[in-house]
This record gives structure tokens, C-alpha cells and sequence, in this order.
């Protein structure tokens, strides 16, 4: 498994679909935002659903950090656009409006390091991509095991936080929570106290 992190993201130009409609995206054309890229084995699963309503219910969130999310698996367009118009209720994706990329030749699940050997599916991958492209945070699931929303979340006001003020953030950090220093001076600054 490749560590990306520290790295320049793969870029990608594919098809996909985004709020109903059929585009051509690239990851470049989101320089200078944050991205939330997540990978999903395929449409019309089980868990897949869970996780991509999840994310869209999170999605003005991710908006208000400057984040777009966007998410891939080796689908086509077309089994995206089906899956789009199957209501919730019957297991669908109706109502995600983020883009869901299509990876049917495998390339990008490859580029990403989360294609599954003799599957031809990806695992759940996600990788937290900063302003200028560069991967800061990646974590990689077994099929069977949904991702935390809130903890991607929690990584993009990790990122914000320590861009913006110099500060590391602790194990279980969250928004609001203290901060520490780089250094031995504000580690025993953060354990004064507790």
C-alpha cells in the first residue's frame, strides 16, 4: 500500500456525475480548495449507500471549510446516473449531489493504491487533499467497514487548524479543543493541568 501522504494527489480527468448531470471533471480544477476524495467498491452495494448519504448530509459542512467532496469507484457514468435515480428508500442514491466519478478503466482506484488485487473494486479509501494539491491525510478500509463522516470532518478542522496557527493537534482533538506548540515547551504546556 502506497503512502500518499506528503505527496502531490494524482490527478485525474474522467467522466462523472454531478447534481443529475453528466461532466468531465479533473482534480486540478479544484486547486486552491480542499478535497475530500473517497473511494467506494461499487454502486448499487450495501454499505456504499450509507456512506455516500452520509456524506451528503455533511456536505454544507465540508462547503463552509472551503471542501469539496468527491467521490469514485469503477462504475460508469451511466451506473452512476441509475444509481442517482433509485430512490433511498429502495437502496438508491437519490439526492447526492457532490460528484461520483467514473473509474471504469481502473486507472484512478490504481493511481490511489486502493484497487483490490483479482476484484477489479477499490477499497473504501479516503485521502484529505489540501489547497495545492498535496495529500495530508489518508486512511484505507476493508469493504465491509463504513467510514466515520465526522471523522473526516474532524481531520479537515485538524488541517485548517494547523495551517492557520502553527499548532499540532493532539490525539482526539476536535474544534475549540486546546492546541499545542511544536515543541517540548507547549507539549508541557498541553499536560499542564490534566
Amino acid at each position: 500500500m502506497a503512502v500518499l501522504v506528503g505527496r502531490p494527489a494524482p490527478d485525474f480527468k474522467a467522466d462523472a456525475v454531478a447534481d443529475g448531470k453528466f461532466e468531465t471533471i479533473s482534480l486540478s480544477q479544484y486547486k486552491g480548495k480542499y478535497v475530500v476524495l473517497f473511494f467506494y467498491p461499487l454502486d448499487f452495494t450495501f454499505v456504499c449507500p450509507t456512506e455516500l448519504h452520509a456524506f451528503q448530509e455533511k456536505l454544507g459542512e465540508f462547503k463552509k471549510r472551503n471542501a469539496e467532496v468527491v467521490g469514485v469507484s469503477v462504475d460508469s457514468k451511466f451506473s452512476h446516473f441509475a444509481w442517482l435515480n433509485t430512490p433511498k428508500k429502495e437502496g438508491g442514491i437519490a439526492g447526492v449531489t457532490y460528484p461520483l466519478v467514473a473509474d471504469i478503466m481502473k486507472s484512478i482506484a490504481a493511481d490511489y493504491d486502493v484497487l483490490v488485487e483479482g476484484a477489479g473494486i477499490a477499497y473504501r479509501g479516503l485521502f484529505l487533499i489540501d489547497k495545492a494539491g498535496v495529500v495530508q491525510h489518508q486512511v484505507v478500509n476493508a469493504n465491509g467497514l463504513g467510514r466515520n463522516i465526522a471523522e473526516a470532518l474532524r481531520m479537515l478542522d485538524a488541517l485548517q487548524h494547523l495551517e492557520k496557527n502553527g499548532e499540532v493537534c493532539p490525539a482526539n482533538w476536535v474544534e475549540g479543543d486546546k492546541a499545542m506548540k511544536p515543541n517540548q515547551a507547549g507539549l508541557k504546556d498541553f499536560f499542564k493541568g490534566r
